[in-house]
């Protein structure tokens, strides 16, 4: 699994597979092969997927995140590190066990869903939602729903 440190503005740090924001023109597929390249220097050619959605509701903040978690079935490249966001700062793949413990600090939406599937490997889309309030970071109540 490829995953990627995240270091956020307070300096805390967080696991996930590489990923970020659709913008204006992009598919998800075309934004999620142009966040790997940025993340991480691979290029991926072919996806298989998607694997999981998840739904997460900022109740207090007023905004949803939706992700759809695909898997690269082809790639190639070296990895590379030029994030032009400075957020990623580490990037490599990890066996199981290693991701569970690197996901262990990830946000619950981050770390649950791709665990969950990790396990399982199932033959449907799985679909996960959780409710978020709270508006500072070190004092969110996530509600799986």
């Amino acid at each position: 699994m490829l995953l990627v440190r995240n270091r956020r503005r307070n300096d805390s740090v967080e696991w996930s597979t590489p990923g970020g924001v659709v913008d204006p023109g992009e598919t998800m597929l075309e934004a999620l092969g142009r966040e790997v390249r940025e993340e991480t220097g691979i290029c991926v050619e072919n996806w298989e997927g998607p694997l999981y959605e998840i739904t997460v509701d900022f109740a207090d903040l007023g905004w949803r995140l939706r992700v759809e978690a695909h898997r690269a079935v082809d790639w190639n490249g070296e990895i590379v590190l030029e994030d032009p966001d400075g957020i990623v700062d580490h990037a490599d793949f990890y066996g199981p066990e290693e991701c569970e413990g690197r996901l262990a600090h990830s946000p619950r939406w981050v770390r649950e869903p791709l665990l969950e599937w990790c396990r399982q490997r199932p033959d449907r889309v799985l679909s996960y939602r959780y409710q978020v309030t709270g508006a500072a970071a070190d004092a969110l109540t996530v509600t799986r729903l």
